[in-house]
């Protein structure tokens, strides 16, 4: 619990580089998948640098948000943990509060 709520101070509210990281990681992914995933799945909104994704991948890895899922063809992989899918899910929910909240705006 005390490891939680450490990475709850640390990372939420969170940038959205490291919840669109995280939500990637849901599936094993290398730094260059991980660009592409999100590069698709916000239409091009946001396409991350690799210096932005080494930077954030060993962060993540370092609170225990992601950890290494392996290598394939000299590509690490990362995956999200538990304690990561946690704090992406707060994350989520504090988002979606803010949607709630300012839905009658749009």
């Amino acid at each position: 619990m005390l490891e939680l709520n450490r990475a709850r101070k640390r990372f939420i509210p969170m940038t959205e580089t490291m919840f669109y990281i995280l939500l990637s990681l849901r599936q094993p992914r290398h730094g260059y998948g991980i660009m592409q995933h999100v590069k698709e799945l916000t239409g091009g909104r946001i396409v991350l640098g690799a210096g932005t994704i080494y930077q954030s991948l060993s962060k993540l890895e370092g609170a225990g948000l992601i950890e290494s899922a392996g290598e394939v063809d000299r590509k690490k992989n990362y995956r999200i943990t538990a304690l990561g899918g946690q704090i992406l899910r707060d994350e989520a929910r504090r988002i979606a509060e803010l949607y709630q909240n300012i839905e009658e705006l749009l």
